[in-house]
């Protein structure tokens, strides 16, 4: 679909990307202008229609765009031969770190958009989030040392506890995000309070 805004160079590309990033990450899908993007791209308002035939598709675009790139860094740099899995799971939150500090403009646009409360928008995101959560969690878990569960316990019922529990801790941070002024989530205090309950559940599940 987005073939003819792919054969473009790469400086031409960057423009764009980072042009509708930022307006979309300041102002919501909703009061984004696409006059101002074409405007700080440098391009027409009739290129950017046929390279993305609309808005929306836009969004989503840049959506999948910024998801691809940030897991494509993340998996360049987590251990996957680390077999303990909690010691992954917080390797994993490090580099998330690592990736804000270097993409702090990609990183707010993501956020936004799970914060997107148009509808015209909203249902797609949700879905694609759903799937690609699915997808890199399957991921993060290849070769973790389930030996180290305890006996008297189905692993696959722990696992699903503790990926809920941390499902519903980033849907109470995205809330709390939400309804403040900056619309900005916390994450070293996300972190913090991570640890906390990785302690509580390494005590419980581990021998």
């Amino acid at each position: 679909m987005f073939s003819k805004f792919l054969n473009l160079d790469k400086e031409k590309q960057d423009r764009i990307i980072n042009a509708a990033m930022k307006e979309y990450a300041e102002k919501g899908y909703e009061k984004a202008s696409t006059n101002e993007m074409v405007k700080e791209a440098g391009i027409s308002k009739g290129l950017l229609f046929h390279y993305f035939g609309s808005k929306k598709q836009l969004f989503l675009f840049l959506f999948d765009y910024c998801y691809e790139l940030a897991a494509e860094q993340f998996f360049q740099k987590i251990n996957l031969d680390e077999p303990d899995f909690f010691t992954r799971i917080r390797q994993a939150m490090q580099i998330k770190m690592e990736l804000l500090s270097i993409y702090p403009a990609l990183f707010k646009f993501m956020e936004g958009a799970y914060l997107e409360d148009s509808m015209e928008v909203k249902p797609d995101i949700e879905k694609k989030v759903k799937q690609m959560t699915d997808d890199s969690m399957g991921k993060v878990y290849e070769g973790i040392d389930f030996s180290k569960f305890r006996d008297d316990m189905d692993v696959q019922i722990v696992l699903k506890i503790i990926t809920w529990t941390f499902e519903k801790m980033s849907e109470a941070e995205l809330e709390k995000a939400r309804l403040s002024p900056a619309h900005q989530i916390d994450y070293k205090q996300v972190f913090l309070e991570a640890e906390q309950y990785f302690e509580v559940l390494i005590k419980a599940f581990y021998k």
